[in-house]
């Protein structure tokens, strides 16, 4: 009794054209994607762009900290060159690699 008044039905709307259909299940995740890069890729590469061109502007005088979580003072550095010489105690200079260092400030000592 209700098979048949089931298979009676037509479809109509937008599932009857099966390129909206197929529109209509990917929309959603299109959005998600793009909401993604949005909120949470897109920041964090414009945030990497600028800490690189921090990197590259060190000069004598920064405070900067290494990925090991090493504070420090810029004491000596050569543009184009791997490493940094940093002050982490008085008296005491480490050479650390450029692309170690994760936070750049310009307070001076």
């Amino acid at each position: 009794m209700f098979i048949a008044s089931a298979f009676a039905q037509t479809t109509s709307g937008l599932a009857s054209s099966p390129a909206i259909g197929i529109i209509v299940q990917i929309a959603p995740w299109l959005l998600i994607g793009i909401v993604f890069w949005f909120l949470l890729l897109r920041p964090q590469q414009v945030q990497q762009k600028q800490l690189k061109a921090r990197i590259a502007a060190i000069k004598r005088g920064d405070k900067v900290v290494t990925a090991g979580g090493i504070l420090g003072i810029v004491k000596k550095t050569t543009d184009g060159s791997a490493n940094i010489d940093v002050e982490i105690a008085p008296g005491v200079i480490v050479s650390v690699v450029r692309t170690t260092i994760t936070t750049v400030t310009d307070e001076k000592a």
